[in-house]
């Protein structure tokens, strides 16, 4: 606590920061910011160092000293935001992605959401069958060295390539093959624009995973897509919501809420636990960020959206929303790298972004509303039913889904030594420093019992059960003292009001009588009088000190 108060009193000395914002082709952007800067300004002035018109998709990411990610907010200031002394280092990432990626009008957004989706790829966030494993690794070849040539080529030429966080011999065999046979004659746009098309239609696009834990202390990983709210349990998609049937998402401390109604007037509740308070929070505000932009259909008037009631604590925010229309697909080339795009580009089709959100409210309903866990709202009862069911509810992989704690938005343990051991075999490091640089030191994990290995730290439901009565009972104690410190602060305030009054020269009825008593005199000569004589001493030899200076 020292340390950040003495950061930020350094801060206040400098009127201007250097800043670094690392980018998606691992090039970095260093500029220098004025104090007061938003992050607006930013965000502005790498766009345009990008010629980046398509801005909505992206935003700018930091680590702060406890090890959390955050988006930067483009309505406050950079320096106040940033708890961490200067340089500040940040990076652009793709915020929200786009539902069709591949039409898109814009080549440098395309190429950026290529650049994106082959992270997410490497680093375990894009996890897929391994026949579609090996088809995107193909593409993303066919785009980096082009056809097939046996004399530039020679056997095993994939292996140099990493595509994921470990491989096998097969599917290096298989990617090669596919590279020689399937994508000769591609040219790397084509093949950039064929890789967006096949990453769209997997299970885990546009997944960026926050770990959590359900009900019954078994890990899982909760993420916002184009098209809704999901939950990852091992390797299914156990949970997906359509952000029309998501009506209100809510946290209390560690505790997560998502409401929302489904076919035949079913209401349902899922509730998850984060790591920390401050995790949780930021999954919120993911989350809420995330319905505005896929959601709204028009602009509408900029509102504070809240979480948490008047004793609980919550949070309360503003923030942006964009309008995400369908788009048709150009002819448009576009070269492999940043730095060749063409400054000249064809007219693109504005997004708007929109100033606001309908807030959500949380509306009475006649139905009971009851609080569910895995697997337990989407039994079929019908046909029909199981056919929703079927649709909600996918095999995402051959392997359970674990992705890098390095690029993960909020600390988690690390992963088991077997995943450690297994990844070196490949020739995966276990600690991708890639990453870890380019996200500004986020950690391989100290958060606790969050392990990747799908055991309960806590042994049954029933100790779950009682540690979440505990932490109500908690809840209840802290809010009561909250509202006890808060009745005695305004009561000391009050009193000192009070006092400055009668000691006045106000002639007022009510102070005369008050200035008559007793009891007032009694203070008035023995406690104020001496005091005001101490501040007055204290004053003069202050001023003294200053004039001899």
């Amino acid at each position: 606590m020292l340390s950040r108060f003495m950061s930020g009193s350094i801060r206040n000395l400098e009127r201007e920061y250097s800043c670094t914002v690392r980018l998606l082709d691992d090039t970095e952007y260093t500029c220098t910011i004025q104090r007061d800067a938003k992050g607006q300004y930013l965000f502005d002035l790498i766009c345009h160092h990008l010629n980046l018109l398509e801005k909505d998709y992206f935003g700018i990411r930091y680590v702060d000293p406890d090890k959390q990610r955050h988006w930067l907010e483009f309505s406050k200031s950079i320096a106040k935001q940033m708890k961490s002394q200067p340089p500040f280092t940040m990076c652009l990432r793709v915020k929200f992605y786009p539902p069709e990626p591949a039409s898109l009008k814009e080549e440098i957004t395309r190429y950026l959401v290529f650049l994106q989706i082959k992270r997410d790829l490497y680093h375990g966030r894009l996890l897929c069958k391994t026949s579609d494993a090996a088809m995107l690794a193909a593409h993303i070849l066919q785009a980096e060295i082009g056809n097939y040539d046996p004399g530039k080529h020679p056997e095993g030429y994939s292996s140099k390539f990493q595509f994921f966080p470990k491989h096998s011999e097969k599917l290096e065999r298989r990617i090669s093959d596919i590279h020689k046979t399937e994508l000769i004659g591609q040219t790397p746009e084509t093949s950039e624009r064929n890789f967006l098309q096949k990453a769209q239609m997997l299970e885990t696009y546009g997944v960026d995973p926050h770990p959590c834990k359900d009900v019954s202390g078994n890990p899982a990983f909760l993420a916002f897509t184009p098209f809704g709210f999901v939950v990852l349990q091992g390797n299914k998609r156990v949970h997906f919501l359509k952000w029309n049937e998501v009506t209100k998402l809510k946290f209390e401390g560690k505790t997560f809420h998502v409401y929302a109604n489904q076919k035949e007037d079913k209401k349902i509740i899922l509730t998850y636990f984060a790591p920390t308070p401050e995790a949780c929070k930021h999954l919120w505000k993911c989350g809420v960020e995330n319905q505005a932009f896929y959601k709204l259909e028009k602009s509408s008037q900029v509102r504070t959206v809240s979480s948490g009631n008047l004793f609980f604590k919550g949070s309360r925010f503003r923030y942006r929303a964009g309008l995400v229309p369908s788009r048709s697909c150009p002819s448009i080339t576009h070269g492999p790298r940043l730095s060749s795009v063409p400054r000249t580009r064809r007219r693109a089709v504005h997004i708007s972004i929109m100033e606001g959100l309908e807030s959500l409210r949380d509306s009475a309903h006649s139905t009971p509303v009851r609080s569910v866990s895995h697997g337990e709202c989407f039994m079929p009862r019908s046909r029909s039913q199981a056919t929703d069911a079927s649709e909600r509810t996918a095999v995402i992989s051959d392997e359970a889904y674990s992705p890098s704690d390095s690029v993960l938005p909020t600390p988690v343990a690390e992963h088991s030594m077997e995943l450690a051991v297994s990844r070196q075999i490949n020739g995966a490091p276990c600690s991708i420093e890639e990453e870890k640089e380019s996200e500004a030191g986020t950690p391989r994990g100290d958060g606790g019992d969050f392990g990747a290995d799908g055991r309960s730290a806590q042994e049954g439901a029933g100790g779950d059960t009682a540690l979440s009565e505990v932490e109500q009972v908690n809840k209840f104690l802290l809010s009561v003292l909250r509202l006890l410190l808060v009745t005695i602060g305004l009561l000391f305030v009050l009193l000192l009001l009070l006092i400055i009054l009668t000691e006045s020269d106000l002639d007022i009825a009510f102070l005369r009588d008050i200035r008559q008593t007793p009891e007032f005199e009694q203070f008035h000569y023995e406690y104020f009088c001496p005091l005001r004589r101490w501040f007055a001493c204290k004053l003069r030899w202050v001023g003294g000190l200053l004039i001899n200076k």
